[in-house]
C-alpha cells in the first residue's frame, strides 16, 4: 500500500529546521517526511506554507519565523529574492564557513565511506564581499527598457542590476557604464525569443595586481555598429581599460561565448598574478574568479604536494598552467595535459611570460595522455587533479593508480564527487591523509576542497 504524505499542498505546518541542503535550502520533517524550505536555518522554527508535494519529499515556502537562528543576519542585497545567485546571504559568515565544512564532512563520510579524514575548518575571507574578479550579464529589454543584470530565479527574464555586493563593485560600474554607452549609441538589446537584436551579453574582467581592467561585447551579429563611438566613449568613461574586444556568437544557444573574438581597441589580453606566477588572460580564458582565495588554494596544493626540487608532477586538468606554473617553481619537472586545445596555448604563453622552462604542457584526454607518457617510461612522484564538477573520468583514476606516484593532490569544486573519488582512490591503495576547504565564493553554497592523498 502506497503511503500517504502527512502534508498536503498549501498546508500550513509549524517546523523546527534541522539542517541545511547543498542549494542552502533549510531541512524539516514532519512525522519523518523532509520539507525542503528556502531561506530557512537550521536551529529557526517557523510557519511553513507547503508548495509541492512528492512522494518522498515536499517544497515550503517560509511564511513567518517563529524562533530565528542566532547566526541569521539581515539580508543586504534588493535584488536577492528575484536573482538567487548568492543563496547564504541570510546566514552569517561564520555560520556560512561551519555549514560548508559540514557539507564536506557529510558528502566524505555518506557518499565517500570516509569517516576518519582529517577535515580542517574552512579558510574564509577577512572580507567576503565584492571579490570576483570577472562579471558576465545578460543584455535584453524589459517593458520597452534596456536592461543587464542577472537572470530572474528558474526563467530567463533579466533583472537589472544596479549593485550586486559579491561582485566587485567596480565591475558593476563598469557593467553599467558600457550597457549606458551602448544603448546611447543605437545598439539594440538581444531577444532570446526571435533571435533578434546585437548586445547580447556584456564581460567585464579585472586583473587585481596590475589594474587592468577588459570590457568584452558579445554580439548577435558580425558587425558591431557605432563601433569607432563606442570604443572611444568606454576609454574616455573607464580609465584603466586595457583591451575592448567583439566577441561574435551568431548561434541560437544559450552558451555565452562564440568562437571569434576581435579585439577592438587595445591588448587581447590583460595581465595578473597569483604570487610570482603571471597569466596572460583572455576573454576565453578559465581563470579563478577571487584572486585572493586562489592563492590560499595554490599555496595549499604547493604545501601538500611536498615538492623538494626532484620530483616529476603531472597537472592532469591543467588550463590555462595556473597551477602547473605554480608548482613548477619547486618541481624538477611539471607535464601539464588539457583537452581543450587553446588553454593549452595559454598555458604556453603564459610559461614563457614567467620565463619557465621545466613545464611542459600536452592536449589531449588525460587518461590517454598520461597512459601514453606510462608507456613512454615517464614516471610521476606527484599528480594533481583539479577536474570540473562531474570529477575525474574513471579511465584517469584507474591511470592514476596504475601508475602509483606517491602522492596525489585532489583539488574539487563539488564535496559529492570528491568523496567518490576518494573512496575509488583508496580501493585501488591510496590513504586520504587530510582535507582542507577553502571559501572561493562566500555567500553561496559552492565550496572548493584540496584533498591529500599518499600511497599506502
Amino acid at each position: 500500500m502506497k503511503k500517504q504524505a502527512p502534508v498536503s499542498k498549501n498546508d500550513v505546518v509549524t517546523v523546527d529546521v534541522e539542517d541545511l541542503t547543498q542549494d542552502g535550502s533549510g531541512v524539516a520533517k514532519v512525522d519523518g517526511y523532509p520539507l525542503f524550505i528556502p531561506n530557512a536555518l537550521p536551529g529557526e522554527k517557523a510557519k511553513v506554507k507547503v508548495i509541492k508535494v512528492n512522494k518522498g519529499y515536499g517544497f515550503g515556502r517560509l511564511e513567518e519565523i517563529i524562533e530565528p537562528s542566532p547566526e541569521r543576519v539581515e539580508n543586504p542585497c534588493k535584488l536577492h529574492k528575484e536573482c538567487g545567485g548568492a543563496q547564504l546571504l541570510h546566514l552569517s559568515y561564520e555560520g556560512q564557513l561551519r555549514a560548508k565544512e559540514k557539507q564536506v564532512r557529510d558528502a566524505l563520510e555518506r557518499l565517500g565511506g570516509l569517516k576518519d579524514v582529517n577535515v580542517h575548518p574552512v579558510l574564509g575571507m577577512e572580507k567576503p564581499w565584492s571579490y570576483r574578479n570577472k562579471v558576465q550579464v545578460p543584455v535584453g529589454e524589459q517593458n520597452g527598457k534596456f536592461v543587464a543584470g542577472y537572470y530572474k530565479k528558474r526563467s530567463h527574464e533579466i533583472v537589472d542590476m544596479e549593485n550586486c555586493g559579491v561582485e566587485l563593485s567596480m565591475d558593476d560600474s563598469v557593467v553599467l557604464k558600457v550597457r549606458d554607452i551602448c544603448k546611447e549609441n543605437g545598439i539594440s538589446p538581444y531577444n532570446e525569443q526571435d533571435h533578434r537584436g546585437v548586445l547580447r551579453h556584456i564581460m567585464v574582467r579585472w586583473a587585481k595586481q596590475t589594474g587592468e581592467i577588459m570590457i568584452v561585447l558579445v554580439t548577435r551579429t558580425r558587425q558591431l555598429p557605432n563601433d569607432v563611438e563606442i570604443v572611444r566613449d568606454i576609454v574616455k568613461a573607464i580609465p584603466n581599460v586595457a583591451s575592448i574586444v567583439q566577441n561574435i556568437n551568431t548561434k541560437r544557444t544559450n552558451v555565452i561565448l562564440g568562437d571569434r573574438s576581435v579585439t577592438l581597441w587595445g591588448k587581447s589580453t590583460i595581465t595578473d598574478s597569483i604570487g610570482e606566477v603571471k597569466f596572460a588572460i583572455s576573454p576565453r580564458s578559465f581563470y579563478q574568479v577571487n584572486p585572493d582565495q586562489t592563492k590560499v588554494l595554490y599555496d595549499k596544493a604547493l604545501e601538500y604536494a611536498e615538492l623538494t626540487g626532484e620530483e616529476t608532477v603531472i597537472d592532469a586538468y591543467c588550463g590555462i598552467g595556473t597551477i602547473s606554473l605554480f608548482l613548477a617553481q619547486k618541481a624538477k619537472k611539471v607535464y601539464g595535459v588539457e583537452i581543450v586545445e587553446d588553454a593549452i596555448k595559454d598555458a604556453k604563453r603564459n610559461a614563457e611570460l614567467n620565463g619557465i622552462t621545466n613545464a611542459e604542457f600536452l592536449v589531449g584526454a588525460a587518461e590517454e595522455v598520461i597512459t601514453n607518457m606510462a608507456a613512454e617510461g615517464i614516471k610521476a612522484d606527484v599528480i594533481v587533479v583539479d577536474p570540473p564538477r562531474k570529477g575525474c573520468d574513471e579511465a584517469l583514476l584507474n591511470t592514476i593508480i596504475a601508475m602509483k606516484p606517491k602522492k596525489v593532490v585532489y583539488v574539487s569544486c563539488n564535496p559529492g564527487t570528491l568523496a567518490r573519488d576518494l573512496r575509488i582512490l583508496g580501493e585501488g591503495g591510496y590513504e586520504t591523509r587530510e582535507v582542507q576547504p577553502v571559501d572561493m565564493f562566500p555567500q553561496t553554497t559552492h565550496v572548493e576542497c584540496i584533498s591529500q592523498l599518499i600511497l599506502k
